[in-house]
């Protein structure tokens, strides 16, 4: 098949295009890379459920360090029992309230990781 002279041929391109998964599918991962605004969603409850769990560790903390100096002014000779209770009985539950915090928000990260990853 010989060509006509003024025939030329012509090589169109374009930017590669990508294949698509079925109609109304969606990966939430995407959303977040594009920034979109569902994408914001997401990541905006991921930061109130890791702020929930924040506050609710400050408010026990203030609960249990609260009123000791409250309980320390109402007894001025209890110097021994000041030092016990700030030098070993704090301890305790500051280790287990920063063990339960740091699960919790390593549980929402999971969550999170597991929603946008669709499994």
């Amino acid at each position: 098949m010989p060509q006509d002279p003024g025939e030329r041929r012509v090589v169109v391109t374009g930017p590669p295009r990508r294949a698509r998964r079925a109609f109304g599918y969606y990966r939430p991962r995407t959303e977040i890379d594009e920034q979109t605004t569902l994408g914001h969603t997401y990541v905006r409850s991921l930061m109130r459920t890791q702020l929930r769990a924040a506050l609710a560790v400050f408010a026990v903390l203030g609960m249990l360090i609260g009123p000791l100096p409250l309980v320390f002014a109402a007894m001025p000779d209890a110097r021994r029992l000041e030092w016990a209770v700030l030098g070993f009985c704090l301890y305790v539950p500051l280790v287990l309230l920063a063990r339960w915090y740091v699960r919790r928000a390593e549980r929402n990260e999971r969550d999170f990781v597991r929603l946008v990853e669709d499994r």
